[in-house]
């Protein structure tokens, strides 16, 4: 039988794993191609900036202020007694009233102290119509001592009688004035302006000159008074400060948000509490509005001076990282570049910048969290449409 001489036919299973190579190593070059060079640059899709807020860096007059905690107290406080025992006949005043100085307040019975003002006055001219009889008694005594029918010591006895009720009308005139004052004593007016507070007596009640309750109290609110600390390490230049004039005080809310009242720093305490390494001052407020209330927890702002032409920014614009305080500066190229700043003084949303930024210079103010250094940003205005960067100044050292 002859042989086939035709070679044999190539089994499937030898092109098998070769090609699973090739499909393999393809689709390897292709995610590498799409997932780490990415894809050409002519299809690639640009980066979108990150949408922040801006301002610009600008010289400015910068107030220097010291904030402290301080409490409203009254200019005057007057607790009201009777001088005088005595039934109250008429409450004249409502509590928590405005009072003025002189407006009724309480009236206590009259009736017993003018009875002995009565009588004061009765005793006075009782002793007065005494003296003048005693007066003439003295004029006949002398008459007749010089015709030598009467004695020396008779003549001695009226005089010394005439003496005697003179100074007696002296002291009935005391006590008659003692009756009146005792009588005023029944009206009781206020001894200054201020509100009143709670009653504390009431029409019917007997009252008496050793009571310590008192009837009313009255407060002074205009002027009103604050009370506030400073660190001892402030005392210096508050005392420069002085040297130009009075300084300004600003209360505010506790909570430091809201604007009461402005005033005028009148007092420095006379030692440093050395417990507490502070100084304690005193400011006064006209307090037209009653807004500052004896007792009231308030922040105080102490104008000490008033620094001009300081490079400003918003204080929204520094952040803190790592290397300290920096701000983001939009480029031309509405790009982020982080630079590091020097800041002084914050207060009222203003940082004074010492070095880093430049007059004109553009500075992210909000949206930090999406910049990166050297990535796209897009400045939107107020309304969210974006603005043009305009170029930058050159920064100063």
């Amino acid at each position: 039988m002859a042989r086939d001489s035709r070679p044999p036919a190539a089994s499937p299973r030898r092109w098998r794993w070769p090609l699973t190579a090739v499909v393999c190593l393809a689709g390897a070059y292709w995610g590498w191609q799409h997932y780490v060079v990415g894809p050409p640059p002519q299809v690639r899709a640009p980066q979108q900036g990150a949408p922040v807020h801006a301002a610009a860096v600008e010289t400015k007059s910068f107030p220097v202020v010291l904030t402290g905690l301080g409490t409203v107290q009254a200019t005057n406080t007057v607790t009201v007694r009777s001088r005088v025992d005595g039934q109250i006949e008429k409450v004249a005043f409502e509590e928590g009233q405005m009072v003025r100085e002189g407006d009724l307040l309480i009236q206590i019975d009259q009736a017993p102290f003018k009875a002995a003002l009565n009588q004061a006055v009765a005793k006075l001219a009782q002793d007065q119509a005494s003296l003048l009889n005693a007066k003439q008694d003295l004029e006949r005594t002398a008459t007749l001592s010089k015709q030598g029918n009467a004695t020396q010591q008779l003549l001695d006895q009226r005089t010394a009688n005439v003496a005697s009720l003179a100074a007696q009308i002296q002291a009935d005139q005391a006590a008659v004035e003692s009756a009146n004052v005792q009588l005023a004593y029944t009206t009781i007016k206020s001894p200054l302006t201020g509100r009143a507070g709670f009653r504390l007596v009431d029409a019917g009640n007997i009252v008496h000159a050793n009571d310590q309750t008192g009837m009313l109290t009255i407060t002074q609110l205009q002027p009103i008074s604050v009370v506030f600390t400073a660190p001892e390490q402030q005392l210096p230049a508050i005392n420069d400060a002085l040297k130009s004039g009075p300084l300004k005080v600003t209360a505010y809310s506790s909570d430091g948000k809201k604007e009461l009242a402005d005033g005028t720093l009148k007092l420095l305490d006379n030692q440093v509490d050395a417990a507490s390494g502070t100084i304690r001052l005193k400011a006064s407020f006209d307090n037209p509005n009653n807004a500052l209330w004896p007792g009231l927890s308030v922040t105080t702002r102490l104008l000490v001076q008033t620094l001009q032409d300081v490079v400003v920014v918003p204080d929204t614009a520094v952040q803190r990282g790592p290397n300290g305080l920096f701000a983001y500066v939009v480029t031309p190229a509405s790009t982020a570049e982080l630079r590091n700043i020097k800041v002084g003084r914050i207060e009222g949303g203003v940082a004074q910048v010492e070095q880093g930024l430049s007059v004109g210079e553009r500075i992210v103010t909000s949206g930090h969290y999406r910049v990166q250094p050297g990535g796209p940003v897009e400045v939107l205005d107020d309304v969210g449409r974006r603005t043009a960067v305009t170029p930058t100044a050159q920064k100063v050292d």
